[in-house]
């Protein structure tokens, strides 16, 4: 590198002296130009670049506006769908009590002598704890308005809505629409509350009352906040106006009618669907909203982001562009400039290059007197301009600098050594150091009819830049550390100096779950991570010990002068306190751990390339243990990677073959013992090993990526499979954590749904708790994304980690799975039927359905039963079978016939 930039200076200053020399022999050439028409090209120029970059912007936006648009209206279709069967759902008690009550109630008196008793009261409670949507209780009023009954209170409070609109509007007759819905403050519980009231008619259409549900405006808010869009809101309003809910909260907007300044109404098209730009009557901000009216009720949603919030991507690009053509519109004009210049002023040439050099120039003629002096040569050795001009003598010059200190040595000496060069006839070059300790590179080339031409150049930074060269070529830029060259130089001196008695340890530190925090968090947070974590290993290490970084996210420390293991498990325990530490990274706290491999030499091997390979070994036998641990090379090591390697390329092979099977074992109802879905469980025979064990398989597959397309094979076609099955079989599949890693997972689902045309309600994805350690809120918003699209999520393996109850609370989890270990032990003395009691106690408060995995034995079925668990799967039932046999179970008949069957061991 420096000698390039040596002979590119040298080029330079050899191009500035012929050039002068070429000049001064020959004269400049003179000449004139069409200035005019040069200008008037230029400026038609940048204005055409002006109105191209004008009409980009402006198409720029209106992209940004439509993507924004698509994206809101696809939010709020989604919700409408939504709410559309949530209402249906939470109606459709309403409605079987009105149809219940219009059939046997003839009058308004009857409709009060029998429904304002306690058997009434029980009833209503009993039919609305069969009710999937019990969160809301029933309320019963009569022709008068009277409050006569409730599932959730008996005796009922004394109160009357005669004086509500949905009332009136029941009463007389005004509106066609047996179900109305209104924003009210509640006079049965505190707060505002929607009421969806249903009118209960008689035979002859005389009202006899009507029945009532209520839903909090905080429910809504609390569903919109999990799907509002960024810098977004999300509203639900009334078809008059009224505003129900909205997230973010307002609460002055709560239940004002906007019906005078909305503009969704006039725009709404046949689909019910609209998508506009307007100034929000809430907040007084431009923004951009959709709008989608329920199909069956008079609703709206309404999901809108700042129109600043959808232009930010464009005002990055407009600013990029203006930039853009702001510096094209300079360049154009600078050339304009010195095209101008050169026409009108081509006398002055030879002034503009030589005061636009970045050396200094001096120009001398035979009699030794200065004929040109840059302003570069006045400013790097501060002369005055007084002394330094044309027609000052060579001595007089070299004088003024001895007197102001920016020469070493004798004048007269310092002229004799120019007159002498200038003798030569011959180009020389020398670089001196100057007393401020500066280096200037001194060039002089002699001229035919006498006198001489100097260039002189600063090359202190060059002096520098070549101290920096080296250093970047033994340490990394980023965290200072020394690099992999530096490392494997010292590793070798180390090597050299060490012996049985004095060995030497050499550890490799691999970090885990990197790739998240880069992946999720950006590349900066990441190289601060690794800042921090250089820091971190610096202070832990002492005399002896040295780290570096070796590439990525992989540090190695050398720690000679070792005498036992014990040293170097010290060693290892002082680097994972110093790192497992949180690390402040630009506003983020961030914990980290690493997977470390350890070899000792010569033990381990003399050679650099030896000891390198085996410390690498083990941190590839640490990673495959579970991460987050250290381990010492062996013997073995070298054999087991080889063979793990096999058998990754052996399943990568298998996959782009179609050679995984898909075994299903049925999960089977306790109560009805009917089968009610199946799990899909991948099951590989490999042509020469046989079947290979997935906790094999699965781990390598994790481990190498391969567990994106294994995952993406298993359940597209578990799907297409579950299509062939009868309708009420659910079809659960098993995701792995690292599935969650790249954050297209929900995508992935929604794309196998639509292949196969299976039912989102029949797949049932299982889950561990491991999905939700370290990055739960990321793996959180893709299980409700999940969820929202109605695919069912189960955790499986229940009960075996540290933090599962946290997670029941974070996440409504359609179905809990039991593990395995706790029906092992269900029966025995001293058993685990407490511990299977609470899970299925817990369960069922939050409406979580319960499988137990593993049931081997009718006592195991029969104590299930009795703690009240829902489902079961295992040996008992049958074992996973292949499709071709599950569709002939599906075809045997009864449970109760395939259970008898089932029990023969494959």
């Amino acid at each position: 590198m420096t000698g390039t930039k040596a002979a590119v200076d040298d080029a330079e200053q050899g191009a500035a002296l012929a050039y002068f020399t070429n000049a001064q022999r020959g004269g400049l050439l003179a000449g004139a130009g069409p200035v005019f028409w040069v200008v008037a090209c230029g400026a038609a120029l940048i204005f055409a670049i002006v109105a191209g970059t004008s009409v980009i912007i402006s198409d720029f936006r209106d992209r940004e506006l439509h993507k924004s648009g698509r994206e809101l209206e696809n939010t709020v279709q989604l919700l409408a769908r939504h709410f559309d069967r949530q209402f249906e759902d939470f109606e459709s008690i309403e409605k079987s009590l009105a149809a219940e009550i219009e059939r046997r109630v003839k009058s308004p008196e009857e409709f009060r002598r029998v429904l304002s008793t306690e058997e009434a009261h029980l009833l209503l409670r009993n039919k609305l704890s069969e009710s999937a949507a019990d969160f809301a209780g029933v309320n019963l009023f009569d022709a008068d308005g009277a409050f006569i009954n409730s599932s959730e209170r008996w005796p009922v409070p004394s109160l009357n809505l005669s004086d509500r609109n949905y009332f009136k509007a029941f009463k007389n007759g005004s509106n066609r629409s047996p179900v109305l819905l209104e924003l009210v403050e509640s006079r049965v519980s505190q707060g505002r509350t929607v009421v969806v009231a249903r009118k209960i008619s008689g035979s002859n259409g005389q009202f006899l009352g009507m029945i009532t549900r209520s839903i909090p405006p905080g429910n809504f808010e609390a569903f919109f906040s999990s799907v509002v869009p960024p810098y977004g809101a999300i509203v639900l309003l009334h078809q008059d106006g009224t505003l129900l809910a909205r997230y973010p909260h307002i609460e002055s907007a709560i239940g004002k009618n906007f019906a005078g300044t909305s503009q969704f109404a006039s725009r709404v098209s046949a689909d019910g669907l609209a998508t506009m730009q307007l100034i929000s009557p809430v907040d007084g901000q431009e923004r951009l909203a959709s709008v989608r009216t329920l199909t069956h009720y008079p609703l709206s949603v309404v999901a809108t982001t700042t129109v600043s919030a959808a232009l930010s991507d464009w005002r990055e690009e407009t600013r990029s562009l203006v930039w853009a053509t702001g510096l094209v519109a300079a360049i154009i004009c600078l050339m304009l400039f010195f095209i101008t210049r050169y026409l009108k002023q081509q006398h002055q040439r030879l002034d503009v290059a030589v005061n636009n050099m970045a050396q200094a120039l001096l120009f001398f003629d035979k009699s030794e007197r200065l004929v040109i002096c840059n302003k570069r040569y006045l400013q790097m050795f501060g002369l005055s301009s007084e002394i330094v001009k044309p027609g000052c003598k060579l001595r007089d010059l070299i004088q003024h600098r001895k007197n102001i200190g920016s020469l070493f040595g004798d004048v007269d000496e310092h002229c004799e050594s120019i007159r002498e060069a200038s003798r030569t006839q011959q180009r020389t070059q020398n670089t001196v150091n100057t007393p401020d300790g500066r280096w200037m590179q001194n060039v002089t080339q002699p001229l035919a009819d006498g006198g001489w031409v100097s260039t002189i150049e600063d090359v202190t930074e060059q002096r520098r830049s070549e101290e920096r060269t080296v250093r970047l070529a033994l340490y990394d830029t980023l965290t200072e550390l020394p690099n992999r060259a530096f490392f494997l130089k010292h590793l070798r001196s180390e090597l050299d100096r060490c012996s049985e008695n004095n060995k030497l340890a050499v550890l490799f530190l691999d970090t885990d779950e990197f790739k998240t925090v880069n992946d999720s968090l950006g590349h900066p947070i990441g190289d601060e991570l690794l800042k921090s974590m250089a820091r971190s290993l610096q202070t832990c290490l002492g005399t002896g010990e040295f780290v570096a970084r070796i590439g990525g996210d992989e540090f190695a420390v050398v720690a000679a002068g070792i005498q036992n293991r014990e040293e170097v498990i010290a060693l290892v325990d002082r680097i994972y306190g110093a790192i497992r530490r949180p690390h402040e990274c630009s506003n983020h706290q961030l914990t980290i751990d690493s997977s470390i491999g350890i070899a000792l030499a010569p033990t381990d091997g003399a050679s650099c390339d030896e000891i390198l390979q085996n410390a690498d070994l083990a941190m590839y036998e640490a990673k495959s243990s579970g991460r987050r641990t250290y381990r010492f090379f062996e013997a073995g090591m070298e054999k087991k990677a080889k063979e793990r390697r096999l058998l990754e390329m052996d399943l990568r092979a298998a996959i782009t073959d179609g050679q995984i099977e898909i075994y299903y074992q049925p999960i089977v109802d306790l109560h009805r013992n009917e089968i009610v879905g199946c799990e899909a469980l991948a099951r590989w025979k490999h042509p020469e090993r046989g079947f290979v064990s997935p906790a094999d398989f699965i781990p390598i597959a994790e481990q190498s990526g391969l567990i994106d397309p294994l995952g993406d094979y298993v359940l597209r076609k578990a799907c297409r499979e579950a299509m062939i099955w009868p309708e009420h079989i659910k079809l659960a599949v098993n995701v792995s954590p690292v599935q969650f890693k790249g954050g297209a997972f929900a995508l992935k689902v929604v794309s196998a749904l639509a292949d196969s045309g299976l039912a989102a309600r029949r797949l049932e994805l299982e889950i561990t708790e491991a999905v939700l350690i370290g990055d739960d809120e990321a793996a959180l918003k893709v299980l409700h994304e999940l969820r929202s699209i109605g695919v069912r999520v189960a955790l499986d393996d229940f009960g075996t980690g540290y933090s599962s109850l946290s997670y029941l609370q974070r996440f409504p989890f359609d179905k809990i799975k039991i593990d395995r270990s706790f029906i092992n032990g269900l029966t025995g003395q001293g058993g685990s039927s407490g511990i299977v009691r609470a899970v299925v106690a817990m369960a069922s408060a939050h409406n979580m359905a319960t499988t137990a995995e593993g049931v081997e034995t009718e006592e195991q079925r029969d104590m299930l039963r009795q703690l009240q668990c829902e489902q079961m799967q295992g040996f008992l039932f049958s074992p996973a079978k292949t499709a071709s046999e599950i569709r002939r179970m599906f075809s045997a008949g009864e449970a109760g016939d395939i259970v008898a069957a089932s029990r023969e061991r494959p």
